[in-house]
């Protein structure tokens, strides 16, 4: 499970004020929810692109400090795909990197150099 924060002086609830109908737009139908940190994450159990096996989505709560998105995708096999569903991986990429957009307000070059930071903030001093 990944969590993206939000851009400098934004909150994911402003950003995406019905995060359970911006999955189900992106994704298909909700299928379930799932415990994560002491929050209720949506689970799309059969999207709607078959590149994707099962996405797992939604704000996790913290006292005193911004939400964050929780995500999961859950992605076929490559080597197990048609091609008819080899097609569709464009579109899986998108579709990812779109909902990460809107929902962080972060493009994916931003979000590779916060997670990039958070690694070095984590590593031990030597």
């Amino acid at each position: 499970m990944r969590e993206y924060k939000m851009r400098r002086g934004e909150h994911l609830e402003e950003r995406v004020p019905d995060m359970k109908a911006k999955i189900e737009e992106m994704f298909g139908p909700i299928t379930g929810t799932e415990e994560y940190k002491g929050s209720d994450l949506y689970v799309v159990g059969e999207p709607s692109n078959p590149v994707f096996e099962r996405i797992v989505a939604g704000a996790v709560a913290y006292s005193g400090k911004k939400d964050t998105l929780a995500v999961e995708f859950e992605e076929a096999d490559p080597t197990e795909l048609s091609p008819d569903d080899l097609e569709a991986a464009g579109e899986a990429v998108s579709l990812k990197n779109d909902f990460l957009l809107e929902c962080t307000g972060r493009d994916a070059k931003s979000r590779r150099e916060s997670m990039k930071n958070a690694v070095q903030d984590d590593a031990p001093d030597v």
